[in-house]
């Protein structure tokens, strides 16, 4: 079921569309569910679909495809860290490996804490600020090196 607040925010963003295209709100409405939820489960994407009176398949093709969104739970602090070019010309690879290396996991996997999850992104858009991470799909740290991810880890903690 989706929350009230969910349905309220979905709604302002329904607002943007005509009626007749509520299809466009998909991707703001399964940002909405997981910040609440912290991932999409089938039970939520089933949820936007009949909320905006779409089939089920059309939300999962757009859940399924950006990997901004989560098809099964994750850490606490979701860790994203660009590899495209830029980002692999400045060493990006050797933040993974860091980062692999100070969490005791590998991209894709979850400390058995639960509090962090390693994932590896497509480009985010900084070129000039490489490399970078996002963590939780929101807060960019730029410009990193092995002692600012240890600073990052050591906030976030």
């Amino acid at each position: 079921m989706l929350s009230a607040e969910s349905i309220a925010k979905i709604d302002r963003e329904l607002a943007k569309y005509p009626a007749n295209q509520r299809r466009s709100a998909v991707m703001s409405s399964l940002a909405i569910v997981q910040d609440e939820h912290g991932w999409l489960s089938k039970e939520s994407i089933s949820d936007v679909a009949a909320y905006l009176g779409i089939p089920d398949i059309a939300v999962l093709e757009v859940a399924s495809f950006y990997n901004m969104y989560e098809l099964k739970p994750t850490g606490k602090y979701k860790l994203t860290v660009c590899t495209n070019i830029s980002c692999m010309l400045r060493d990006a690879h050797g933040i993974v490996e860091h980062l692999e290396h100070r969490l005791g996991i590998h991209c894709g996997e979850t400390t058995a804490d639960g509090k962090f999850t390693l994932k590896e992104g497509e480009c985010m858009g900084a070129c000039g600020s490489a490399p970078l991470l996002l963590v939780n799909n929101k807060d960019m740290r730029e410009f990193l090196t092995n002692e600012k991810v240890d600073e990052m880890l050591e906030g976030l903690k």
